[in-house]
């Protein structure tokens, strides 16, 4: 209990001139200045209900128990969320109305917890998960990241996330500046990586496939990008070889502020999916999920409709 309450106020501190991610943007969110992320501290949900379109072995038959947060550290200019990353979509709940949400949805029959883009708000993430967990949540919790994180922040959900589900988007640091402002991405999300690694451990399945533990890197390969992704795959398999799962998304739709930049306007094509996936076959690459089948286009964004809110 005494190591859960100096978390809890380390994690205010943070907030307080705000330092939860590597923005460091100061904004006093605790007193309603908004922060890069583009809210205050005010717990913000904009969706929490079953989601069947996540790898398999997170999403199973049951569907994984997805709660959108609003607001968002990235901000990428070709954001497929970008209702609720720019904080336009939400509703605002305290954090014992989070910890309800999280045991509906496992009465629900959700294969596990899904958080999406919680970091600017683990303040209140962390009792609410404490709280849920001590009436009943057995699920497992996935923490659902961007992958810009602050090692120090992601310490303090040692012992209640089980999987880790971050994106690597870029390792050209020029590119991650052009499209989400942050030429320090890759550095940044590597060592967040390592600290989810460290804390999941080895990947664990049931007997139905279910991932109970560990770490999937997701990365998305963008029109154009493909010696990046190259890169990006190479970075992975060299650095934690099977101690991680990798998945290559081919899902590419030009959404969000894509449209500002002309390489953005179009879908990957196939070829240029196919050779990122032939990459990792070269590599020797056997953890990893692809895609198959037309899996661009809006139709899989949910409502932002406080939805279960």
């Amino acid at each position: 209990m005494v190591k859960a309450t100096q978390d809890r106020t380390h994690l205010w501190n943070m907030a307080e001139g705000c330092r939860l991610c590597p923005r460091e943007c100061m904004a006093d969110r605790i007193h309603g200045e908004k922060g890069y992320c583009g809210m205050p501290m005010d717990l913000t949900v904009a969706r929490a209900a079953l989601h069947f379109w996540e790898e398999p072995c997170i999403s199973g038959e049951g569907g994984s128990g997805t709660v959108f947060f609003s607001g968002c550290a990235l901000r990428c200019v070709f954001c497929q969320n970008h209702e609720i990353a720019s904080g336009a979509a939400g509703k605002r709940i305290g954090r014992e109305r989070l910890a309800e949400i999280f045991l509906e949805l496992q009465e629900k029959g959700a294969e596990n917890i899904n958080l999406v883009t919680a970091g600017h708000f683990l303040p209140w993430i962390v009792p609410a998960l404490e709280a849920a967990k001590a009436q009943g949540l057995t699920l497992p919790v996935v923490y659902n990241t961007g992958g810009y994180e602050k090692p120090e922040a992601l310490r303090l959900l040692d012992g209640l996330v089980d999987i880790w589900l971050p994106d690597y988007k870029y390792r050209d640091s020029a590119l991650a500046k052009r499209y989400s402002n942050c030429a320090d991405y890759p550095g940044r999300a590597g060592g967040a990586i390592a600290e989810m690694v460290r804390q999941a451990g080895a990947p664990v399945f049931d007997g139905r496939g279910m991932m109970k533990r560990g770490v999937i890197v997701r990365h998305l390969v963008l029109p154009g990008c493909v010696r990046d992704s190259k890169d990006v795959l190479d970075y992975l398999y060299d650095t934690w070889k099977e101690r991680i799962w990798v998945s290559i998304l081919s899902q590419y739709t030009p959404l969000g502020s894509a449209g500002d930049y002309p390489e953005l306007g179009r879908k990957v094509t196939g070829l240029e999916y196919g050779e990122v996936v032939d990459y990792a076959c070269f590599l020797g690459m056997k953890q990893v999920y692809i895609q198959e089948g037309d899996c661009a286009g809006e139709s899989f964004i949910p409502a932002f409709d406080a939805t279960g809110v």
